[in-house]
């Protein structure tokens, strides 16, 4: 196995720069470069050199850690390089680095992805640690730590030990159906079954992890000229949105990504809606807006009170222009130009998307992982509805298998790629 390397800090310029290195070549790269291998997590001072210099060239003045394997973050031997953050100092050790036989540099993700076969982290933790590197806001935070910490490694820990404990019972049926001693299943076989599988249908019925990662989407329809791209812009706090009085201004999605009051949230501004349009430009954008429509979380209805998909807030958005028709009973009155019923408005939002987002102390389920879970639960359900010990144990082996791929005991290829490549070169 090849010995990887990377800069595992903030781009440069910057005060400190970390370059991270593994595999059975990291104890070498140490002696080549630092002179010496300092005691384990142990931090030593020492002049970096080049070995492919004569004499040896001075690269920097630095830091150097060394963890031995299997005690490290990625199983194996692991060194730290502390220089300074300067472009051309990392350049000069990683090419230091470079020119000892058997290192190369990382490719993205493959510091974790070796982590995660050296069974360091599992794949529950891995994407909680993916999630973390890019939470912008602090309720993503918080979900990504808990997922990144293990919380949902250890509940479906929880689960496979009382399938584990259910399946025993069935296998002492099937082995010894021709004892005495051992008759058919326990009376409390079917309830700790049914117990289990409800606790799986409550975790799918969470918040979902797209949701807290992408933000709240929130769609502002309507027809043309009814005020949505000024609105737009006030939620956004920018001039994102182009307006003016021309109907048909807007024409394809605008969307942008915010947080108000740390709840992450996603605006979407689309064309205006009417039933014929000359333009063809237009009318792929009005197609596109009915697609927003049908995506989003939720919809603001700027257009004729009632004429709003089922579920939009009603909104009457121009308050301060006496030309637009009233709206008799609207959720919301505003105007985005004078900041009138504004506050209410944001409010509600936040209100609202709190519900939509995973609670505290909960870790978020993504698209993968809901889908594992829904083919255990659904393997739960085949076991309630037949009485065969035979079939029930199959079913019960379904779901062992699903609770395994989840957290990556069993895996592709394809699922690993992807994961690790939304990591950074570093990690």
């Amino acid at each position: 196995m090849d010995t990887i390397f990377a800069l595992s800090s903030g781009q440069p310029p910057a005060g400190i720069g970390v370059i991270r290195v593994t595999g059975p070549q990291a104890r070498l790269a140490v002696e080549t470069i630092a002179g010496k291998v300092p005691e384990p997590r142990k931090a030593m001072r020492a002049l970096f050199r080049d070995s492919a210099t004569v004499p040896r060239e001075t690269l920097d003045d630095g830091l150097v850690l060394f963890f031995p394997g299997p005690h490290s973050v990625t199983g194996e031997d692991l060194a730290e390089f502390h220089c300074h953050g300067g472009r051309a100092v990392i350049a000069a050790m990683e090419q230091a680095l470079g020119n000892i036989a058997g290192c190369r540099r990382a490719e993205p993700g493959e510091f974790t992805r070796r982590a995660f076969a050296s069974g360091r982290i599992d794949l529950s933790e891995a994407e909680g640690l993916a999630d973390l590197l890019s939470a912008e806001t602090e309720i993503q935070r918080r979900s990504a730590i808990l997922t990144a910490g293990g919380a949902l490694s250890r509940q479906v820990e929880e689960w496979r030990e009382e399938l584990l404990r259910l399946s025993a019972q069935v296998e002492a049926v099937l082995d010894f159906d021709d004892e005495d001693d051992v008759g058919g299943l326990p009376g409390t076989f079917a309830a700790a079954l049914a117990a289990l599988q409800d606790k799986i249908a409550k975790a799918l019925e969470a918040p979902h992890a797209e949701t807290l990662r992408e933000g709240y989407r929130v769609a502002l329809a309507g027809p043309p000229n009814a005020g949505k791209s000024t609105l737009f812009n006030a939620l956004v706090e920018s001039e994102a949105a182009i307006t003016a009085e021309i109907a048909g201004t807007t024409r394809d999605v605008l969307t942008q990504s915010v947080a108000i009051a740390g709840i992450p949230f996603t605006f979407v501004d689309m064309a205006g809606l009417r039933d014929e349009s000359g333009d063809v430009i237009e009318a792929i954008g009005i197609g596109r807006a009915r697609e927003e429509i049908a995506r989003a979380d939720l919809v603001l209805w700027l257009g004729p009170e009632g004429e709003g998909p089922e579920g939009a807030w009603e909104i009457a958005a121009q308050v301060d222009n006496p030309s637009v028709p009233p709206k008799a009973v609207p959720d919301y009155r505003i105007s985005a130009r004078t900041g009138e019923g504004m506050d209410d408005l944001r409010k509600a939002l936040i209100e609202r998307a709190r519900e939509a987002l995973p609670a505290p102390g909960v870790a978020a389920l993504n698209q993968r992982q809901r889908q594992r879970l829904g083919e255990a639960l659904e393997a739960l359900k085949g076991a309630c509805e037949v009485e065969d010990p035979l079939l029930v144990a199959e079913n019960l082996r379904r779901t062992r298998q699903a609770y395994d791929a989840l957290v990556g005991r069993t895996s592709t290829e394809d699922v690993l790629d992807a994961l690790f490549g939304r990591f950074c070169i570093g990690k």
